[in-house]
């Protein structure tokens, strides 16, 4: 929990306006919230906190590389990783946490730990099916790729042939 300390911002202390933060990104921070997906990753995140007399706007913006696994061939590639989030913080005696984009914190807290919300931010940022660039246009060559093209190439093949015992039942019409 220590290396995630580096990720708490306390805003009490900070004249209006606005006030930036950087922080770069490895596997270090992901194995914090048990995700060991990655092969590696180098991800530069900003997050720009505009502070107001009565709220906070959270600016996240990342940007950088990861490696993965293609979900099809299961080469690993570098995916290039860019997104951003908004997200603004009210403070009221009741805290409510069912709103991606607005949070309202306890009145009287003066920090704030953005590290959910830009593990969140880059997690969710990933597509569903990872495809290496190369499968999609044809340039990958692989021993798994070729097993599959030859798999897919004899299922058409069976599909196409009409079992005989139904040309049978073609007869009786």
């Amino acid at each position: 929990m220590q290396y995630l300390n580096q990720f708490v911002i306390n805003f009490t202390g900070l004249k209006l306006g606005a006030h930036e933060f950087n922080f770069e990104l490895d596997n270090t921070f992901f194995e914090h919230f048990n995700y060991n997906d990655f092969n590696s990753c180098k991800i530069s995140t900003e997050v720009v906190l505009n502070k107001k007399s009565n709220l906070l706007e959270l600016s996240f913006r990342s940007s950088g590389t990861i490696n993965l696994n293609c979900h099809v061939s299961n080469e690993p590639f570098n995916f290039p990783h860019s997104n951003n989030l908004n997200l603004v913080v009210k403070f009221s005696p009741d805290t409510i946490d069912d709103n991606e984009e607005f949070l309202v914190l306890p009145v009287g807290s003066s920090q704030i730990n953005v590290s959910q919300y830009i593990y969140e931010m880059i997690i969710l940022s990933l597509p569903i099916k990872i495809t290496h660039p190369g499968v999609e246009d044809g340039t990958l060559k692989s021993k798994t790729l070729t097993m599959l093209r030859d798999y897919e190439n004899n299922v058409h093949k069976t599909e196409n042939k009409i079992d005989p015992r139904w040309d049978k039942l073609k007869d009786l019409i």
